[in-house]
């Protein structure tokens, strides 16, 4: 018996021990310099953060809980060091929302803990903060560094010559050069602090870095630039060219722990895509307003799901649109480049990166324009196969935001979930105008965004934001990617007006006709939502604006799969009809047409009158269909009536596109006798008979 109880409370402290294993960590937080001002924090006083668990010593690090469960936020935290350099006075200094700050002021290690307590009790955590010195850049422009350096172990190493070679000619490496020599008078030492390595970022302090090397050579910047500044200080003081560049220490950390420590060590130098790096010095507007942009954006929040973590199957092994993490996490999708999958069994929140700079800008350079990522050429591919060209630069969005599936073999398949369909972010098949479900006809795909927009996704949704002073500075366009500020009932229609001139806002751009068949011919946008109510309604349950999964996968009908598809490939399109008006209104008018019983005919080619031919079969019981052609869209009905002139039934009201259609009528509920159907249009009226016999 005592046995027995040992070994249920084993097991009880084993399940206990891995629900608090992971109830929170140690978020170690970027502070840029608009962050400090945003915080109230004395811009003197507080040192900018890269948020790296490996920093500079004489600088502030900023910590915070993140809580690994979103529903059970962490409400206290305390905090202490388990152990700390030899000689550090370093303590913690309370600030906001359970955040504190420490400053480092030895090199070594600082090992935190944080006691917290959440609704579902109690626990300790750890994280390790290096502190270290900076050691400066391989060589460059032809000047050898005084010392070791980065190559000194690495230069034997295939992976990292090739990052050296594209480092010497990106734009990181070069922006000190260029500034100093380039005639311009407003070149001074404040943007220094971005342009080299380890230059104080508003808290002085001594750890080798531009200002210190540069103090102790003698050299002095005295302005203002000009063509000789580079080979003079080249010539005079080059021990300090090896810190005169944005180089590997200002993004992986000050590395005279990982190269003259005991020993290198993986953790002593950071190998990290989070955006703190970048916004140390992308984030000071005005000017520098790359990451106040990003901020604005959906891709700086962490969307993560358990259901990321895939480590097994096909779609994890050779990253497939079936592969999550290759869009859903920035280093997942950084590997995807690379061609490599990302190991994720075990991974957790903490472990996810948003889709930020480093994503889809590698900061070492490449021969990109923008030194964007290279996407494997097999992946500029749909769902459904078919391999597009289009996009320019703006392949690097379509590489994620398309479907992921084929429709003809997926609408095939019974609904399970509500997970079911396309995926959430389908711009690409919307403005390719394909992989929709068709019923029988294909649609039309002319898009002629396709043919004026070279770079697709970029050049709407990256035109210039507003100017500095508008409310909207910031909030739409570049890389927030957006096109509406709704806050501010702003629509930013910059990129539209060059061929469109005058459209201000997105409602300016009137639909050709009453797609949605309510008798008002509105924007695009309201017609294509008026359409997406419609054939909601239609849907299952039917009747209602809502539509079940749940009734969808119990019917089991592959019509009506293809209609969910679609209904879904333009609601998560996101543009309501600007991204391919032509193919949104198609799909859905098909789509709604097919559920309500008016059915598009086999027939591609486009009637060249109107006819409305005799119901077949006739007499009939219960069931007939009627066939009927239009020659020009517009708005059409199909009404019943008894032998008395009374309405009976109503089998179609609304758009349809120029085709032929074949719609069924049960008269089930009727009584036999004689029935006229009439179909009108526009300029056009017939009337015919027909015989209900039970």
């Amino acid at each position: 018996m005592k046995g027995k109880i040992l070994f249920i409370f084993t097991i009880l402290m084993i399940a206990s021990l891995h629900t608090f294993s992971q109830q929170a960590i140690i978020k170690n937080e970027p502070v840029s310099p608009e962050k400090i001002i945003k915080m109230g924090l004395t811009q003197t006083t507080n040192s900018v953060s890269t948020g790296l668990n490996v920093v500079s010593n004489g600088v502030y690090v900023y910590l915070a809980p993140e809580s690994m469960d979103e529903t059970d936020p962490v409400t206290n935290a305390s905090w202490s060091f388990v152990s700390k350099p030899v000689g550090s006075n370093a303590d913690f200094n309370n600030m906001s929302d359970l955040w504190v700050n420490f400053k480092t002021d030895v090199k070594g290690a600082y090992n935190v803990k944080m006691s917290f307590t959440t609704a579902k009790g109690s626990h300790d955590t750890t994280l390790t903060v290096y502190a270290a010195d900076f050691i400066g850049n391989p060589a460059f422009d032809g000047v050898q560094p005084q010392g070791l350096n980065c190559m000194s172990c690495h230069s034997s190493d295939a992976k990292f010559t090739d990052i050296y070679s594209r480092w010497q000619s990106s734009g990181h490496a070069n922006i000190f050069k260029a500034q100093i020599t380039t005639p311009t008078a407003h070149y001074s030492p404040s943007c220094m602090k971005c342009h080299t390595v380890g230059y104080d970022h508003n808290v002085v302090s001594n750890n080798n870095g531009f200002d210190d090397k540069a103090t102790e050579l003698g050299w002095k910047w005295q302005g203002p630039s000009n063509v000789g500044k580079w080979d003079t200080l080249k010539t005079q003081f080059p021990g300090l060219v090896a810190f005169a560049e944005i180089g590997c220490e200002n993004c992986h950390g000050p590395a005279s722990e990982h190269a003259l420590g005991n020993g290198p060590k993986s953790e002593t130098i950071m190998i990290d895509a989070a955006a703190g790096a970048c916004a140390s010095c992308h984030d000071e507007p005005w000017r520098h307003n790359k990451v106040s942009e990003y901020e604005n954006s959906v891709h700086s929040e962490a969307i993560w799901e358990s259901g990321f973590a895939q480590s097994s199957g096909s779609s994890y092994k050779n990253n497939s649109l079936g592969n999550c993490i290759r869009c859903h996490d920035g280093n997942g999708f950084i590997n995807y480049t690379k061609g490599k999958t990302t190991e994720t069994k075990g991974m957790t929140l903490g472990d996810h990166r948003s889709i930020t700079c480093a994503t889809c800008h590698d900061p070492h350079g490449n021969s990109n324009e923008f030194s964007l990522r290279t996407t494997p050429a097999s992946g500029d591919t749909l769902g459904n196969g078919y391999a597009y060209t289009e996009g320019g630069v703006g392949k690097t969005c379509m590489s994620c935001h398309k479907a992921r599936k084929d429709n003809v073999s997926y609408t095939k398949a019974k609904v399970t979930s509500s997970h079911w369909g396309p995926h959430s972010s389908v711009q690409t098949d919307v403005f390719l105008g394909k992989n929709a479900a068709e019923f029988g006809t294909a649609y039309n795909t002319t898009n002629v965004h396709t043919l004026v927009l070279q770079n697709a996704c970029v050049d709407c949704h990256m035109q210039a934001t507003t100017d500095t002073g508008t409310v909207t500075r910031d909030r739409v366009g570049g890389h927030s990617w957006k096109m509406a500020d709704e806050e501010h009932n702003y629509d930013h229609t910059a990129k539209c007006q060059s061929c469109h001139p005058g459209k201000t806002k997105f409602s300016d751009f009137t639909a050709e006709a009453d797609y949605d068949g309510n008798g008002n011919t509105e924007s695009i946008q309201n017609e294509v939502k008026g359409l997406l109510t419609k054939l909601s309604i239609a849907l299952p349950p039917a009747g209602i604006d809502s539509i079940s999964w749940v009734d969808i996968g119990a019917l089991n009908d592959e019509k009506i799969n293809k209609a969910w598809w679609n209904y879904q490939l333009i609601a998560n399109d996101g543009s309501y009809g600007m991204h391919n008006a032509q193919f949104a209104v198609a799909i859905l008018q098909q789509s709604l047409a097919t559920l309500t019983g008016v059915e598009p005919d086999n027939s591609a080619a486009t009637p060249k009158s109107y006819e409305l031919s005799q119901n077949f079969p006739n007499p009939f019981n219960p069931n007939t269909n009627i066939r009927f052609s239009i020659p020009v869209s517009g708005n059409v009905t199909l009404k019943i009536y008894d032998a008395v002139g009374t309405e009976v039934a109503t089998l179609t009201n609304g758009f349809l596109t120029a085709g032929s259609y074949k719609v069924n009528w049960n008269a089930g509920n009727n009584a036999s006798g004689v029935y006229f159907y009439k179909l009108t249009s526009k300029n056009f009226n017939m009337v015919k008979k027909m015989l209900l016999v039970k």
